[in-house]
């Protein structure tokens, strides 16, 4: 019997709260206080941190609508 294995998935880029308060020239916090609005989706590392996916990111910095 041979084992199968998962194909590797593509890493999406992530972005750390601070990477995405810099891009937005606004404080970490509001960053936290996005997510909480549902504004951006954040993704848990197995630690419990935050990481924002840069495509969401980039959308909303560009005006787009999730």
């Amino acid at each position: 019997m041979t084992r199968r294995r998962a194909a590797p998935v593509a890493a999406e880029p992530l972005l750390l709260p601070l990477e995405v308060a810099e891009l937005f020239r606004v404080n970490v916090k509001t960053v936290s206080r996005w997510a909480e609005a549902g504004k951006l989706t954040p993704v848990y590392t197995p630690g419990g941190h935050r990481r924002y996916r840069e495509a969401e990111v980039l959308a909303l910095r560009n005006g787009g609508a999730r």
